[in-house]
């Protein structure tokens, strides 16, 4: 089973990365673009087929290392 899980900055963190994104698109013409956040999704294939089992390993690894909690927010997605 694919599992995404999103994580992204939480609100009032500084987002360089999503500033220079801004900047670049400014640059290109799109100038009605308020603000960009950059995140990241990880794609995790789990061996299983019970949905709940594959969401609780997904958050576990999600609180253990793909997410910076003091700093990030998470998503998490059944494909």
């Amino acid at each position: 089973m694919k599992i995404a899980v999103n994580v992204h900055l939480k609100k009032g963190v500084l987002d360089p990365q999503g500033k220079a994104v801004l900047h670049a698109l400014e640059t290109l013409g799109f100038t009605d673009v308020k603000d960009v956040r950059v995140g990241k999704q990880i794609i995790i294939d789990i061996d299983t087929a019970d949905k709940k089992k594959a969401i609780e390993e997904a958050k576990k690894m999600a609180d253990e290392l793909l997410a910076n909690p003091v700093i990030e927010n998470y998503e998490i997605e059944v494909k």
